[in-house]
């Protein structure tokens, strides 16, 4: 079976992305690529869901470092909605590892530290389908705003 078409992903703009003022230029990237923001809210990631985010890590020595730093102040949670949106998204963002990172991208460009690295995104249909009701409800979604002309990237055009 292949993978739809238009995805669902949820992103995280970390503490250090709010800190540092980086909401707004995040944001651009992602509208600039065609992605709309379906649903958002700023909150403080409490302990019990930051273990449910990250649970995959469970073990591994940067665990607790990742549930402190998550945990730390807040957050901006967004699920995002566009044409194959999550590797769309992953490409934007680039390695976790901001000296990894190609230039260009959010952490290449912003990012100061493997931890610190502003921003999570779901890095497949099922992490977005596990991540996306941690943080929303289906009546928490809005319609994109995105006006719908035959070059845009969704519902897609064929003929065009």
């Amino acid at each position: 079976m292949s993978e739809p078409l238009i995805q669902d992903s949820l992103v995280i703009l970390k503490p250090d992305a709010l800190a540092r003022r980086l909401m707004g230029r995040t944001i651009t990237r992602l509208e600039e690529k065609e992605i709309d923001i379906v649903a958002m809210k700023m909150l403080h990631v409490s302990t019990k869901m930051a273990e449910q985010l990250y649970h995959q890590h469970l073990g591994k020595y940067f665990y607790p470092r990742l549930i402190r730093f998550i945990t730390s102040g807040p957050v901006l949670a967004m699920v995002c909605r566009g044409r194959k949106s999550i590797d769309r998204i992953r490409q934007l963002i680039g390695d976790a590892d901001p000296d990894l990172a190609s230039l260009g991208t959010i952490r290449g460009d912003y990012a100061m530290h493997q931890t610190f690295n502003l921003i999570h995104a779901s890095d497949s249909l099922l992490s977005a389908a596990r991540e996306i009701p941690l943080f929303f409800s289906q009546e928490e979604f809005t319609s994109p705003l995105t006006p719908q002309f035959p070059w845009h990237s969704y519902p897609e055009i064929s003929e065009f």
